[in-house]
């Protein structure tokens, strides 16, 4: 059963699982790094603009997400939450030099060194915000 509560399930965890839906209705599931300004009512994630994760979403923002490991092995339960797109690149950026540190800054030379070693312009990203569906909002689809 999903939890429909909120995200307070994903404090402490460092990789979220997000699962999409392809048209067939199969699921797509990546882990990615998140981070959150209010965790009981939003999580916020960087990725790029041009993934399939955000083809899917922008196609159907129903999303279900869970803590998970780095291999993206469920750690939690999961939630069923709507994703959109959203422009907070400052602060999901800033938050994300605060959790992720050390880690976030070698990551990030280490694919803009790649990508000029392949003569390649980065890529642009787009940040999304992940939020719990609503119980009742769940119920009213399914009908």
């Amino acid at each position: 059963m999903t939890d429909t509560t909120g995200l307070t399930g994903l404090e402490g965890a460092r990789y979220l699982s997000i699962t999409t839906f392809r048209r067939d209705g199969s699921q797509a599931s990546t882990p990615v790094w998140f981070v959150s300004d209010d965790l009981g009512h939003r999580v916020l994630v960087a990725t790029g603009a041009d993934t399939w994760k955000v083809r899917r979403i922008r196609r159907n923002p129903h999303v279900r997400v869970a803590p998970c490991t780095a291999s993206g092995k469920p750690t939690g339960d999961p939630i069923d939450a709507t994703a959109t797109i959203v422009d907070e690149g400052e602060l999901v950026l800033r938050l994300q030099r605060e959790k992720y540190g050390w880690q976030k800054r070698l990551i990030e030379g280490a694919y803009v060194l790649s990508m000029k070693l392949r003569r390649k312009p980065t890529g642009e990203s787009v940040f999304l915000e992940i939020v719990p569906r609503r119980h009742d909002e769940l119920l009213v689809r399914a009908a």
